[in-house]
């Protein structure tokens, strides 16, 4: 029998989260205002708040001229210079994708379609923090009582996924499946580039440390407002951001 490649094993994983996609398709409808983003959160009355992520991520997007100054700047930092004349297609909130295993589907606060200069598609997961972390740290998600067979699974899925040997138990999860989500996207709407940012409003940085620990999973050192490539995954590219928003946007 063939060895079957860490290659294989991705492709796998990705299309049974595709299939998974495809299941559950919805209809989607325009945005006229930052409100209408605040209906489609897990918890509205905990999330929808001055001076936290989702409300200033959904005042900054709506606001903004197809991508926001800063998210523009990082992409014209990019080592690919096809992503330096990047054009925003569609734009969802809230965005769910399922993940191999059983268990909750990764729903980011933003996904974006784009077209890249030389017209590949660009699948862009956003990820807006103020002062919220990133969730727990992967060997205290393990750790919990509610599956750890599946989340094993799950783990291993992700892992493949993204096109890495293993993770620390010190690297938090939600950058983990964020990350895998744009791979898995990109798979679904055959794009060449899976693009994770991280839009954050904190003027000081918060857990600025736990996204570096991220990156250096590729041997990349983290910079912000820089667009760094950490690997190529099959047929996608996957690049890795940290874009500074607009602090006034705490006070909406």
């Amino acid at each position: 029998m063939q060895e079957r490649t860490t290659k294989d094993c991705c492709y796998d994983m990705c299309n049974f989260a595709l299939t998974q996609m495809v299941s559950v398709m919805r209809a989607y409808i325009p945005t006229k205002s930052p409100d209408d983003w605040k209906s489609l959160l897990a918890d509205p009355g905990k999330h929808w708040r001055t001076g936290y992520s989702a409300r200033a991520l959904a005042y900054c997007w709506e606001e903004a001229s197809g991508f926001p100054a800063e998210v523009l700047r990082l992409f014209q930092s990019s080592p690919i210079p096809t992503l330096h004349a990047i054009e925003p297609l569609l734009l969802l909130p809230e965005y769910k994708v399922p993940l191999p295993g059983r268990g909750r589907d990764s729903q980011n606060d933003l996904f974006m379609l784009a077209k890249a200069g030389d017209g590949a598609l660009v699948s862009i997961m956003v990820e807006g923090k103020v002062n919220e972390s990133f969730g727990q740290p992967i060997g205290v998600w393990k750790g919990s009582a509610d599956g750890t067979a599946n989340k094993a699974k799950r783990l291993a899925g992700l892992v493949e996924c993204l096109g890495l040997a293993q993770l620390p138990d010190t690297i938090y999860y939600q950058l983990v499946h964020r990350a895998a989500s744009a791979v898995i996207a990109a798979r679904r709407f055959n794009a060449a580039y899976a693009i994770m940012l991280v839009h954050s409003f904190s003027p000081v940085h918060a857990h600025w440390d736990a996204f570096a620990d991220f990156v250096a999973l590729y041997a990349k050192t983290a910079e912000r407002e820089t667009l760094i490539e950490m690997a190529q995954i099959g047929d996608v590219r996957l690049l890795i951001g940290w874009a500074t928003g607009d602090s006034g946007y705490l006070t909406r």
